[in-house]
């Protein structure tokens, strides 16, 4: 058999743009396999999966699928394939069962069919107890088997999913998985793109694209054995291994630094600049090999981590540091109605420590990180932020956080500079003040191209520099971070958390939720919530200690997660 997607010098432009979307793509992409699209924003994943998908024109080049052209034939590809947006168009009043059926109608499905169709998928994506819930009200991970399941009314040859995992948590990721792996058993092939690199790599085949042009297409495997003997594990002490992380990153030897749990991640450009880099250490220092990873090779193909200092660094602070705990919390409930979200939490968080917050989605986080923040009463229990009542004092309590949602929470339709300057003002700025720190803010995100442009058609990793440069106008002691770096890339993610990191040498207290286990590595605590109680409070390297077995010795930090939650099921 020949390939299922063939596709022959394929080019993209975009008249609103000056930058080609696709440069001269050629694949041959065989059927029955899960093929991952990876790369950072912008690269042109989006754009490749919609001319799949026969949903824009190439301005050159050619796909064709099951031997179908995608301009010529595109009702026919409009058949032969399912797809799921990144942001699936849900209709959040309406019910599971009338999502479905609207879905259907549009795609003129067989009536005769229906109810069978509608039995399987329901039970496929274990949807079948939850018909007449109204969209709205599905978790994270439920939304996007509704979605998924929408993708597949009509079965397809070829099924598309533009990053059907972001803001899941690791059970219901997981479960998606083998859902969508069930489907390579009954002949539909995947195109699957991710901001996980992780997922990526279990993937039969990558297509790996910056800026519009193909860098690797093949096994991810052979992509990962190029970093053979390039990746080592170092042991810091907790008080400077944020300091040490950027300090090793400037040596010309290393190509990538970050946190994972107690040790610091090191990629060399190969293993003899190892050697060197260590021979240079007062005292020499144990480094340990470790097994490289896809993100390893994705980092050193775009040209490693920039060796950037975050400005953060260099800026002074005016907040008096006084108080070691900074944030106490005792009995924390919050109901509503006769739901109860949150359940009696307790613990206390230290000053320039980051905490983070691991759950399923629905398990209370961003509702104790809204209680926190002042923004949402607790029910009863106790929290004192920087020794303020946060159930007397809660406007008082704002003026000492920074806050940044889960979803992007600024104001679209103005402009960057109008939300900084909006910002500003509210965070008490004026005069001289607001204007040398919008300037810095300005300066520190490289925001100057994008003054003018409005918030909402910022690229997704712009979008979290301004999210963050609002949040820290007021230089905050306590920084909530809900979900900050979902769907975006590693790159992203590591300049995002070079700024987090130079905050927490000044003293800023984090408080961070993430779907994201490697991520959660950066944390010096988490504290794992579930079903609104907190079930577990320590550190990552002990969270995976808890979750060791025979079986699996060296267990990651998702393993724990999932590991540590279906034990506490088990015992309750």
């Amino acid at each position: 058999m020949g390939p299922l997607i063939e596709v022959q010098g394929l080019c993209k432009s975009f008249p609103s743009s000056s930058k080609p979307a696709l440069v001269d793509i050629t694949a041959l992409i065989p059927s029955g396999q899960m093929i991952g699209l990876v790369g950072p924003d912008g690269s042109g994943k989006t754009t490749l999966i919609r001319l799949m998908g026969a949903l824009l024109l190439p301005s050159k080049g050619s796909i064709s699928i099951g031997g179908k052209d995608t301009v010529q034939d595109a009702e026919d590809i409009h058949v032969l394939t399912g797809y799921m947006p990144q942001r699936f168009g849900l209709y959040d009043e309406l019910t599971v069962l009338q999502n479905l059926t609207l879905y259907f109608e549009l795609q003129g499905g067989d009536l005769l069919e229906k109810e069978a169709i509608f039995t399987k998928l329901l039970h496929f994506t274990r949807l079948k107890d939850f018909t007449d819930r109204q969209a709205k009200d599905l978790s994270g991970g439920m939304r996007q088997k509704l979605g998924l399941a929408c993708a597949l009314l009509r079965k397809p040859m070829l099924l598309l999913l533009d990053e059907p995992s972001v803001g899941v948590d690791p059970i219901s990721r997981r479960e998606l998985w083998s859902m969508v792996h069930d489907l390579i058993g009954e002949g539909i092939s995947v195109i699957w793109s991710t901001a996980y690199l992780d997922e990526a790599e279990k993937c039969d085949q990558i297509l790996l694209m910056t800026e519009g042009k193909l860098l690797f297409y093949g096994k991810p495997q052979e992509i990962v054995q190029q970093m053979q003997h390039r990746t080592y594990l170092l042991k810091a002490p907790d008080l400077h291994r944020r300091v040490m992380v950027k300090e090793i990153l400037q040596a010309e030897e290393v190509v990538d630094v970050v946190l994972q749990g107690e040790d610091i991640r090191i990629v060399f450009h190969s293993q003899e600049s190892a050697f060197k880099w260590r021979d240079r250490q007062e005292p020499e220092i144990f480094l340990k090999e470790t097994p490289p990873r896809l993100e390893d090779a994705f980092i050193n193909i775009l040209g490693g981590s920039s060796k950037e200092i975050s400005k953060f660094s260099s800026l002074s602070t005016t907040q008096n540091f006084s108080q070691d705990v900074l944030i106490d919390i005792e009995d924390l409930t919050k109901t509503f109605g006769t739901f109860t979200a949150v359940d009696q939490i307790s613990c206390k968080i230290r000053r320039g420590e980051v905490f983070g917050l691991l759950g399923p989605n629905g398990a209370g986080k961003s509702t104790t990180f809204k209680m926190l923040a002042g923004l949402l009463m607790p029910t009863s229990g106790k929290a004192f932020v920087d020794g303020l009542n946060l159930r007397t004092s809660p406007a008082a309590v704002r003026q000492h956080i920074g806050y940044m949602a889960q979803k992007f929470s600024l104001y679209g339709q103005i402009s960057v500079l109008q939300n900084l300057e909006f910002f500003a003002g509210v965070y008490g700025l004026e005069g001289k003040e607001k204007t040398k720190t919008i300037a810095e803010r300005i300066e520190m995100f490289a925001l100057t191209p994008y003054l003018s442009t409005s918030a909402e058609q910022l690229p997704l990793g712009y979008k979290q520099r301004l999210s963050l440069a609002c949040a820290t106008m007021h230089n905050p002691e306590i920084l909530f971070l809900d979900e900050p770096t979902s769907g975006v890339d590693p790159l992203i993610r590591r300049e995002f958390w070079d700024h987090i990191n130079a905050l927490v040498e000044k003293g800023v207290t984090i408080m961070v939720t993430t779907h994201f286990m490697d991520e959660a590595e950066y944390c010096d605590r988490i504290a794992l919530i579930y079903q609104g109680k907190m079930i577990h409070v320590d550190s990552p390297g002990a969270l995976k200690k808890l979750a060791q077995t025979k079986e699996n010795p060296d267990p990651s930090l998702e393993d724990a997660f999932i590991h540590l939650i279906e034990e506490y099921d088990y015992a309750n």
